[in-house]
């Protein structure tokens, strides 16, 4: 593992607490992606999986409305490697700002990550928020 870290800074039209909500519930969340399965246990500790188990873990740190920390992975990692993601929530004005870090993944991995982060989060969420 390499210091490789992802650091991107989104705005989105809604609340803090409606995105935190969309983040961590399995049914929203598999509406969100185009009904991919995915189950989600929205407590600390709780595990995760969602891309029909392309990417799972467990949620390590939740306050509600403000901040999501998870031990994340791909599917196709080697067994035992997660890396962390943070989602932090700001409110702005009527909108949130997400603050997000991914840090720890394997070294080659950030391209590609990246851009699975743009396409299968943020624009996924964007048209989810505006239905």
């Amino acid at each position: 593992m390499v210091n490789t870290k992802i650091h991107e800074e989104i705005i989105f039209h809604t609340t803090p607490k409606r995105l935190y909500e969309l983040l961590l519930n399995s049914e929203e969340f598999s509406a969100m992606t185009g009904g991919a399965p995915t189950e989600i246990h929205a407590e600390d500790g709780g595990s995760f999986s969602c891309f029909g188990g392309m990417i799972h873990g467990r949620n390590i740190e939740l306050t509600p409305g403000e901040r999501i920390v998870q031990a994340w992975r791909a599917g196709n990692w080697d067994p035992g490697v997660y890396s962390i993601v943070t989602f932090t929530l700001k409110p702005q004005g009527d909108q949130t700002l997400l603050v997000f870090d991914h840090i720890g993944f394997p070294e080659g991995q950030a391209d590609h990550l990246k851009a699975g982060w743009q396409e299968n989060y943020w624009s996924n969420i964007e048209k989810y928020l505006q239905k």
